[in-house]
Parts: structure tokens; sequence; C-alpha cells
């Protein structure tokens, strides 16, 4: 069948567009970061990793370690690349941790110790046991109960932001003032159970906020990215306190979900699976082990297209994820959870 003069100018236009919308989202690095035509050429691999150096800010001392540099990316471009054409539930991108080796970046980024000697030292009271009706979805964020996503750069101190993040909420639903909170008193104080930089666990850090008499705020004490010396705390300034803390019972997804509709939880997870390092946005339901790591916050739950989720609030930064977050599927079969999500989970306590 022949094709008219105007059908072929349609067609040539769609073409057109079709070539500069790939071209865009190629360069759109709110998406994935690139295109499949950048793989086609060693030419198109250096200008997609110039374009992503002057995108996240990357320098390097020599032209060597810029050209090592340069191999990881395109080693972690193929992982991300592969993955995308495979997964459909969520999808990987070139963020800023793409010129680091898996194991650098487990060993900079991660911080979790479930190895010091006492995981658990609170009473056996879950005051959520007796709760019935669940909201269908509920997001802190929305709440006010939330502050925004903050950065622990590359110091293991995740337990900190995991614990922060659970005092910020609590603290809002009980007194209605939203206030950042700061990690940096736990990093410099909280000893000896605690690690600063080297990694520690949440509970021990709402312990020492009890016997501390509070946490002070993150404008007092900001965060350094780097261990510091304890300030003694000043009279003038402001705490927060909290009474206490509870575990939510291990293994135990409709008890997480009870806790998690009254506030937000920290939580621990498995971050360490190559997926994680690149997650840009979807339900999570990549392979992963329940091998705790790394200390997260619960800050909600929902669905979407019948796929259930836990909304977690990440300390990676806010280009991370979907702006610092991510959705990990529940209602997996398995007890522990989606990298091991129901394993360690606990919160603070307030008095009114």
């Amino acid at each position: 069948m022949a094709i008219s003069s105007s059908s072929k100018l349609i067609l040539l236009s769609l073409f057109i567009t079709s070539i500069l919308v790939g071209s865009a989202v190629a360069r759109d690095f709110s998406i994935v970061g690139y295109s499949p035509e950048d793989l086609t050429s060693i030419d198109k691999l250096i200008d997609l990793f110039e374009t992503w150096m002057s995108k996240h800010g990357k320098s390097y001392k020599s032209i060597e370690e810029k050209w090592h540099r340069f191999e990881v990316f395109k080693e972690n471009l193929e992982h991300i690349d592969e993955t995308n054409k495979k997964v459909t539930s969520y999808w990987l991108g070139l963020n800023e941790f793409a010129d680091l080796s898996h194991e650098e970046f487990k060993n900079k980024y991660l911080g979790l110790k479930t190895d010091l000697p006492k995981k658990r030292e609170s009473s056996t009271d879950f005051r959520y046991g007796d709760v019935i009706d669940l909201p269908k979805s509920i997001d802190w964020r929305k709440k006010g109960a939330v502050t925004n996503v903050k950065n622990q750069g590359q110091c293991g101190s995740c337990w900190a932001f995991s614990t922060v993040a659970a005092v910020e909420g609590i603290n809002q639903i009980v007194t209605g003032n939203l206030t950042s909170l700061s990690e940096q008193e736990l990093i410099d104080c909280d000893k000896p159970f605690n690690n600063g930089c080297n990694g520690g666990l949440m509970d021990y850090a709402f312990s020492f906020i009890v016997k501390n008499g509070g946490l002070r705020k993150e404008d007092d004490y900001p965060y350094l990215m780097e261990e510091g010396r304890c300030e003694d705390k000043k009279e003038e300034l402001d705490v927060v306190t909290i009474s206490g803390y509870e575990d939510v019972p291990e293994n135990d997804e409709q008890s997480l979900l009870k806790a998690l509709s009254h506030q937000p939880l920290s939580v621990a997870i498995e971050a360490s699976g190559r997926d994680f390092q690149f997650y840009s946005g979807g339900v999570f339901n990549g392979h992963c082990g329940t091998d705790l790591d790394h200390g997260v916050a619960a800050v909600g739950y929902g669905t979407m297209k019948n796929v259930d989720y836990i909304i977690v609030k990440n300390s990676w930064g806010p280009k991370w994820g979907e702006k610092g977050y991510i959705r990990m599927k529940r209602n997996t079969g398995k007890s522990e959870g989606i990298c091991g999500i129901y394993k360690m989970a606990s919160y603070p306590t307030k008095k009114k």
C-alpha cells in the first residue's frame, strides 16, 4: 500500500520527535541517567561519564584514577542496564555511587553492628499488640512527623540516623513540633556500646538518650560526617526527651504494621545487595539476604497496583532512590520480610 506525502511527513516528524525524546531521557538524571544509545560505543560511554561527573560534582586526583573510576562506572552501568531490562517493579539508575565498586560502597555507607554483645535490652512490652483496625495506608511524611532526608556521608552512622528519625517522629506526634535532632551527639557521646562512624545499634542509642536526659537539636550540635569530641551539654540548650523504647516482635509483619500505624520506626535491613546501591524508584523486591547491616526508618506503608510496600527513609541524601526514600515490598511470604526488615524493629516511647 502506497504512503501519501502527508503521511510520510507525519512519520518523519514522529521519528525525529522520538530521537529528541530519547536524547532527553539519556540526559535526564531524574530517571535512570542513560539511554541504550550510550552503550553503543566507547566514545558515547566517555561522554556519558563526563556528563555524570559534572552532574554529581566529581573530580579525580590523576588521569589514572579517573580511568579506573571510568572502568568501575562502565561495569556498574552494565549491571544497571541488564537489571532494568529484566525487572519491572523497580528500576536502577546512575546515581552518585556509580563510580564505586560494590565492596567500596558497602565499606563506606553501611554501619549497623549486629555483633555487639547485647542486641536488645528493652522490656518485653509491646503496646500495640492489641491493635485491631489498621488503616489501609499511612504516610508519616504527610502527617508532618518526618524531617528532610539527611546524608550520613562516608561515616558508618546509619544507626544514629535511624534512631533520630524515630525520635523526631514520636516527638512531633506527642508535642506537635517537628524538630530536627542531632545525630552527631549520638556519634560523639554514645559510647562504649555504639562505635560512632564504625557502627552501632538503635536500641543502644535509645537507651543512651534516656540516660542522657535527651538529645540536642541539629542546629545546636550539627553533623560533621566524621567523629568528633563529645560536647558536654550546656544547660541553656533545649533537648528533646523520650521515656524509653520498645521492640517490635521479631519476624512479624502484622506487629510491625500495628506499630507503624502509630509512629515511625527504627528498622534494620540488609542493604548490601548490588541493586540497593543503584535503586532509583519503584517497589523494591530485588535480591537481598537477611544479614542486617544498615539502619533506616520505616515511615509508612501503602499499596500501588495491588503491590503492598513499606516506605523507608534512608540516610544517603535526597539524590538516592525516590528523593532519599525506598518503597520495599511487603507480603512477600517470608516471616523476616524483604532484606530482613521485620527482624529488628523498635521505637521510642514518649509520655504526653
